[in-house]
């Protein structure tokens, strides 16, 4: 990608991706719940601790391609929102799949459907791999590459190409658990996250 992303842009935009899918009642966001977003503990990699002033600067450096905007809430409080998709021209699936690759950092295919699952549930790994590829040769500029086998791995892994070409493949967060295991975890995980959401919303209707 031409003038690509900083990391801290990067996080910005994943989060407010993210965000936008999976809790819209929450959407636009303030800075507040962005740099929460961003510094998140679990679904995060690297796991980091940023600043409101450096959150501010990513969006900042967002705004200025025209990737976010910033849009007068009520209160007057002030929300951000991404722009990014729309600019791109970009579906659902290919949202989706950058979204979990800016947030998680390099990913194998079975990883990728499993981490999507909120966002976009793909039919199979088939189909995931499928959008893969077509991410890779993409006419506007490619959005994904495939790496080489790092070290001691039997699956290839794929990385975003928004904050430039990847040079090699990394092995990390996962712990030496197999990806399909992680990733059944994870959508289990997110479906509880989702019951105990539906609940909360039932409670306070009846309250």
């Amino acid at each position: 990608m031409d003038n690509p992303l900083h990391p801290i842009e990067l996080r910005v935009l994943g989060a407010l991706i993210e965000k936008e899918s999976t809790t819209p009642e929450y959407y636009p966001m303030t800075l507040n719940s962005l740099v929460a977003a961003c510094n998140q503990k679990t679904n995060r990699w690297p796991v980091t601790e940023y600043t409101e002033d450096e959150v501010m600067a990513g969006l900042d450096g967002l705004k200025a391609r025209g990737y976010a905007a910033s849009i007068l809430g009520s209160g007057r409080v002030t929300k951000y929102a991404e722009r990014f998709t729309e600019r791109l021209n970009l579906g659902r699936r290919e949202t989706a799949i950058l979204c979990v690759l800016m947030l998680r950092g390099q990913q194998t295919v079975g990883e990728i459907k499993g981490r999507t699952e909120r966002m976009y549930a793909f039919a199979d790994l088939e189909e995931t791999e499928t959008v893969l590829q077509k991410m890779m040769e993409r006419a506007e500029g490619i959005l994904a590459q495939k790496l080489p086998h790092a070290p001691g791995t039997k699956e290839p892994r794929y990385a975003h190409t928004l904050g430039g070409v990847v040079e090699a493949a990394q092995v990390h967060a996962t712990a030496g658990l197999p990806g399909d295991r992680v990733s059944a975890l994870e959508a289990e995980v997110g479906k509880l996250r989702e019951e105990v959401a539906e609940l909360r919303r039932r409670l306070d209707a009846v309250l």
